[in-house]
């Protein structure tokens, strides 16, 4: 069984810095793609930074600059470096990974239970 479990949310003042950490464990193959989504008090869940094949990396507008993605594959982890936090940050933030478990069959979308980041003064 895959496992995504998030740490790393607090509460951090406007212009801070936090490191969110998503480590994967249970039966991995290979892991295709990671993600960061987002669902922030009264909106959707929202796409906030993802890496695929550990290389390709794409952020949202509205973090553009300030957050970065990354990806460790010993230790199987994936992290979101987030500077210059602003209060429209606040969300619970989701682990996503794309995984298969083994060889010769298909990938499935694992969720991480999620880890609260609040950006007030």
């Amino acid at each position: 069984q895959v496992q995504l479990v998030e740490s790393g949310g607090g509460l951090v003042q406007p212009g801070g810095s936090l490191r969110l950490s998503c480590a994967a464990s249970g039966s991995i193959f290979s892991i295709y793609s990671m993600s960061w989504y987002r669902r922030a008090p009264e909106k959707q869940r929202e796409l906030v930074a993802s890496v695929i094949n550990s290389e390709i990396t794409n952020y949202a507008d509205a973090v553009k600059g300030r957050f970065t993605i990354s990806r460790d594959n010993t230790k199987k982890t994936l992290y979101l470096q987030m500077n210059g936090l602003k209060p429209e940050d606040t969300a619970v933030y989701y682990c996503n990974a794309k995984i298969q478990t083994r060889a010769f069959t298909p990938s499935n979308i694992y969720w991480g239970q999620g880890t609260q980041v609040t950006v007030s003064s």
